[in-house]
């Protein structure tokens, strides 16, 4: 098992991606924007089935794929809360 520093790099950004854009899926849902959403959880799908054959591969991949995550998510989650309060 060996592991390679460029594939973990670019699964942390692909899984800060694929968490990013489970994040803006939520929020089409939460719209009601169907189309969107629909086109959002098949992005997160084609992206999440990468990020599992990688950590098949090597469990140590799970870090980055992990940290990825959390960043994903705190961005866009930070870029909602910033739209709420500029409407305030």
């Amino acid at each position: 098992m060996d592991f390679n520093w460029s594939a973990a790099v670019g699964l942390f950004f692909a899984s800060a991606l694929l968490d990013a854009i489970f994040a803006l899926y939520i929020v089409a849902v939460n719209k009601g924007q169907a189309l969107l959403a629909g086109t959002m959880s098949l992005i997160t799908y084609l992206l999440m089935v990468v990020g599992i054959v990688s950590y098949v591969e090597n469990k140590w991949y799970i870090v980055p794929l992990a940290l990825g995550a959390f960043i994903g998510s705190y961005i866009i989650v930070k870029r909602e809360a910033n739209k709420k309060n500029k409407k305030k």
